[in-house]
């Protein structure tokens, strides 16, 4: 299942290590939504690329579309909130991820969702995270992305321009205020030579 990284040229490093939160940027979209981004986060990021594509236990999904059941185009696993999370290191994360937001977003992130992109074909279509509470309060949903580079794109609900970021290689991501409602993401099929990449998403309970 595992498919050939292509590592990064900036992080060269065998040590899983997480940098400061400080130097992150945070983005105003509109409507009360913003993302904030801190490139290469986490140092090492490619020696946990390899360890979760080889030790997760990633299932394949089917969906309903129309009057027929179609494949889910990537590889999906989920750590609820008393489920050990695959490596460490992202328990430390999803703590500082917590200690840094506790002022804004009130509560811890509790969850975490992995999604396995193996190559250009995989994606995630337009949507926002409006199971349960996203639908109707202001949240927050952190990536953190391992694996070469894929685009993630945001544009607003109601219509306007859209926002790409590339996100890998430890790159962090984080949506927050109103933008699971105001505004859609999505992961975009890539017709040019795309790497495996694996995002993992952490979430507040009740936020899907």
């Amino acid at each position: 299942m595992t498919r050939h990284l292509q590592g990064s040229l900036f992080d060269q490093t065998d040590e899983l290590r997480l940098g400061p939160l400080t130097g992150i940027r945070r983005t105003a979209l509109g409507s009360g939504a913003w993302i904030d981004v801190l490139p290469g986060w986490l140092a090492g990021a490619d020696q946990l690329f390899e360890q979760l594509a080889a030790d997760v236990p990633w299932r394949a999904e089917r969906r309903q579309m129309y009057d027929q059941l179609v494949d889910v185009p990537r590889l999906l696993a989920f750590y609820g909130e008393d489920r050990e999370l695959p490596h460490p290191v992202l328990d430390e994360a999803r703590a500082a991820l917590s200690a840094h937001y506790a002022d804004e977003l009130g509560e811890p992130f509790v969850t975490a969702g992995l999604c396995y992109y193996r190559d250009g074909r995989d994606s995630v279509a337009w949507h926002g995270d409006r199971i349960g509470r996203g639908a109707r309060e202001d949240t927050m949903v952190a990536i953190l992305s391992v694996g070469a580079p894929r685009d993630l794109l945001l544009r607003p609900v109601r219509g306007g321009d859209t926002v790409r970021r590339p996100l890998g290689h430890g790159d962090l991501i984080v949506m927050g205020g109103s933008c699971q409602r105001t505004w859609e993401h999505c992961v975009p099929k890539s017709t040019r030579a795309a790497g495996p990449r694996v995002s993992v998403q952490f979430r507040p309970r009740g936020v899907q």
